[in-house]
């Protein structure tokens, strides 16, 4: 029976690295376009308004230890070192780590750039006041398995900050279907650039197809998700998007609208 049960555990490892392997290419290819947006941001007003949102939800302390998960191109990561903390910022694709050091040193900021898996980074315990992470975790093969890690790096009282969404609930739920369809169809009416429509969309939903989160309703799973990890306090904002997104996101995202998780030690 043992033998079973680990070629069984085997089986399932072997499915998540190359899960994981997938995810790494498709935003491997998708890198220099995801920094010329994060770019725009860094250099308009959205980086007040997302600095000013973390800040709400952050320990309050004058100088933060901050983990940025999934750094991408940095947005995160440069957004908090300009506010003068100690940033580290943690990304499994070397080609985003590559555009994340372009923008910190544009900004002339010091950032700690680890290229690690976000399931298991080769970081100490405890070590970190404010963990923040923007469109990640739906992304990952095991997520509950993350959520768990991230609680191992988070000092006692130090607080999560996901921002995320149901992104491909829609490839499971007909109303979340129906709902993306009209978003399509309404960005299109007032002449607005769809989001969808440079993105290789049938390459991405066949990797939502097999990630765990595109079936959950969230942030429901979160919640129980985090509870069960450890997190002892959670809020969230459910309509946190209505604050951040500009008026394209908007409708873009109308159907999936951006939450916040804040969880926490």
């Amino acid at each position: 029976m043992s033998s079973i049960l680990a070629e069984d555990n085997d089986l399932v490892v072997n499915e998540n690295t190359a899960l994981n392997q997938d995810v790494q290419r498709y935003w491997t290819h998708r890198a220099a376009e995801y920094s010329h947006i994060n770019a725009t941001e860094l250099a308009n007003a959205k980086r007040a308004r997302w600095l000013k949102k973390i800040m709400e939800y952050a320990p309050d302390a004058p100088l933060l230890r901050v983990l940025d998960i999934g750094t991408g191109p940095g947005f995160f990561a440069v957004t908090l070192a300009l506010a003068g903390h100690r940033v580290t910022a943690v990304d499994m694709t070397e080609a985003m780590l590559t555009e994340a050091r372009a923008n910190a040193a544009h900004y002339a900021v010091h950032v700690d750039f680890v290229s690690a898996d976000v399931h298991a980074m080769p970081l100490a315990d405890n070590q970190f006041d404010l963990i923040v992470t923007r469109n990640v975790t739906w992304n990952l093969a095991e997520p509950l398995r993350a959520y768990r890690e991230w609680h191992r790096l988070l000092a006692p009282g130090g607080r999560l900050l996901n921002f995320d969404a149901n992104w491909y609930l829609q490839l499971f739920d007909e109303s979340s279907r129906l709902g993306y369809l009209d978003d399509r169809a309404n960005a299109r009416y007032l002449g607005l650039d769809d989001h969808y429509v440079n993105t290789d969309t049938s390459a991405m939903e066949a990797i939502a197809r097999q990630l765990p989160l595109s079936r959950e309703h969230r942030p429901e799973w979160d919640t129980q998700a985090l509870l069960q990890c450890g997190y002892h306090k959670i809020m969230l904002d459910t309509r946190v998007g209505d604050t951040l997104w500009d008026e394209t996101e908007k409708v873009n995202y109308a159907s999936t609208p951006m939450f916040m998780v804040c969880a926490e030690k």
